[in-house]
């Protein structure tokens, strides 16, 4: 493409190889696109349930990712087209609503664009698929809905949080540790629920890993971690009813914002500005001892006079602390974070039962754990694990988990898994296709035949025969009238997902459909691709 301009100025663009340009209309557009959204699907499809496939992925950095969660694997790929580019929001539109589901959202539409892609053949106009799945998604949601069950929970009664949790746990790398991770998950957001307001915030709850250890040695932790560790190796190793002084302003002397020098020309100038320097420090560390502090947390470096000082006056401190985990051991030990030493004061000082630093291994790796805070509303689940890969793996894991965990809190509605409220769905869907006359039926009964998509997958990758598998299911709910009815993924010799304890959040569910319907019907009414280079 070039640029010219005519007689009078004006530019005009020359287009190399116009001939050869293809522009993609009304149903080559339609069917362009449906294909761009199958092959991202049919990329995910394997991934899906307690069997699912992982994926490796490599960036350009040569780092490698291996995970089975959709939306991590859909946000790592290096996608060009523009209607996978949708599917690839579509999974982040549900990962951050609801956490869970990522997979099956985007297998459910790819399932709805093969679908679509049948009907459009047979004549009918997409905007009328469009309605019919409109119509369709309204009367899925309304039935599960009608198939779901309350559960009750509490405090003291987790089993049902941790039930769900497990469900999710199910399909990812760390299924062997799934009961301890789910009920981990579950004690870290019923620490930081407000189970009035049917509220959890998130943001209270540090997911921190390192390499070393196993699995099983996850752990949570009452308080806060920080891989940090004592400035100097001779301050104490552990403090008990720790005041904490929480600093963002450096044990540093002023320094001069001129560009002016100072030269010491003899050794009387050094020592003078030598002791300047430590009345400075002094100062310093004793507006801490002043309060009462038992501990300085700074988020600048000191250097060594400052370090050695600290030591000397029994004042033990940590530097370069983050910004966010400032702000969280501020909202766990109920301290405030202040900008200067004039502001301090004893009320602004933090209080911990116990802070320690703890070694791991052979190796000088040291973390400080601040622990039996005043505000015991901030937690932080710590990762153990075989190596980098396994640790990243289990922290989008966890994620899933907690989000399931906090959905369960805000609806405590259930439906049951393993395809069961799929297929059941499926069945009012093709049954309710009977009260539209018009072509919008087609289009209905498509529906049905996407959503049974998901419970074939299922069984597909379960190294289960799909049809002759599911077939068998449908029936069984149907002859029975159990929505309870599923794949058995994990070979337990019964279909009952309620014997299985295979359980789903409704409101994941109904967010998957609406979702999943939104798009398709967005790339159904898309009738003409105009390329860049065609402007």
């Amino acid at each position: 493409m070039a640029l010219a301009f005519d007689e009078f100025g004006r530019p005009f663009v020359i287009i190399k190889e116009q001939d050869q340009k293809v522009r993609l209309r009304g149903l080559d557009a339609q069917k362009a696109n449906i294909a761009s959204g199958m092959a991202v699907s049919r990329i995910l499809r394997t991934s899906l349930g307690p069997k699912g496939m992982d994926k490796m992925l490599q960036s350009p950095d040569g780092d490698v990712t291996i995970t089975n969660d959709g939306a991590t694997i859909l946000e790592q790929m290096d996608v060009d087209n523009q209607i996978a580019k949708l599917l690839v929001e579509l999974s982040r539109s549900q990962d951050y609503e609801i956490g869970d589901g990522t997979t099956g959202v985007v297998v459910l539409a790819g399932a709805l664009l093969e679908q679509s892609q049948k009907l459009l053949e047979r004549g009918i106009h997409p905007i009328r698929v469009a309605e019919g799945y409109e119509t369709a998604s309204r009367i899925a949601v309304e039935h599960l809905e009608k198939i779901s069950q309350k559960y009750d929970f509490g405090v003291n009664n987790m089993e049902p949080l941790v039930q769900t949790c497990m469900t999710t746990l199910s399909s990812k790398i760390v299924n062997r540790c799934k009961r301890s991770l789910a009920e981990i998950s579950v004690k870290a957001v019923l620490a930081v629920a407000d189970l009035e307001r049917k509220d959890v915030n998130l943001d209270l709850i540090k997911v921190e890993g390192k390499v070393g250890g196993k699995l099983e040695d996850t752990e949570l932790i009452y308080g806060i971690l920080v891989d940090k560790e004592m400035s100097h190796p001779q301050m104490p190793k552990q403090i008990e009813d720790a005041k904490i002084a929480i600093l963002t302003c450096p044990f540093e002397p002023p320094k001069p914002k001129t560009k002016h020098k100072v030269d010491n020309d003899t050794v009387e100038k050094f020592q003078t500005l030598r002791k300047q320097e430590q009345q400075y420090f002094d100062v310093m560390v004793q507006k801490c001892k002043d309060v009462g502090a038992t501990l300085v947390i700074c988020q600048w470096g000191f250097d060594d006079e400052a370090n050695h000082l600290l030591m000397h006056r029994n004042l033990p401190a940590v530097r370069w602390v983050g910004g966010v985990e400032l702000e969280l051991i501020a909202i766990a030990t109920g301290g405030r974070i202040v900008p200067r030493f004039q502001e301090l004061t004893p009320e602004k000082l933090g209080k911990a039962g116990l802070v320690r630093e703890k070694a791991f291994g052979t190796t000088k790796d040291r973390m400080l754990y601040v622990e039996h805070c005043a505000n015991s509303r901030a937690v932080t689940i710590f990762i153990r694990g075989g190596n980098k890969m396994i640790i990243e793996e289990t922290k989008r894991s966890i994620h899933d988990a907690l989000c399931v965990a906090r959905n369960l809190i805000r609806n405590n509605s259930i439906v049951y898994g393993g395809g069961s409220a799929e297929i059941s769905c499926s069945v009012a869907v093709e049954a309710a296709a009977d009260r539209y006359p018009g072509v919008e039926q087609y289009a209905i009964r498509a529906f049905a035949d996407a959503l049974d998509s998901v419970p074939m997958a299922l069984a597909e990758n379960s190294g289960l025969q799909p049809i002759e598998t599911l077939s068998a299911v449908k029936s069984q709910q149907i002859k029975e009238n159990n929505h309870y009815c599923g794949i058995d993924c994990n070979d337990a010799g019964t279909n009952d997902m309620r014997e299985q304890n295979v359980f789903e959040t409704l409101i994941g569910k109904q967010q998957q459909i609406f979702l999943a319907t939104q798009v398709v019907k967005m790339i159904l009414k898309i009738d003409d691709v105009i390329s860049p280079s065609e402007y």
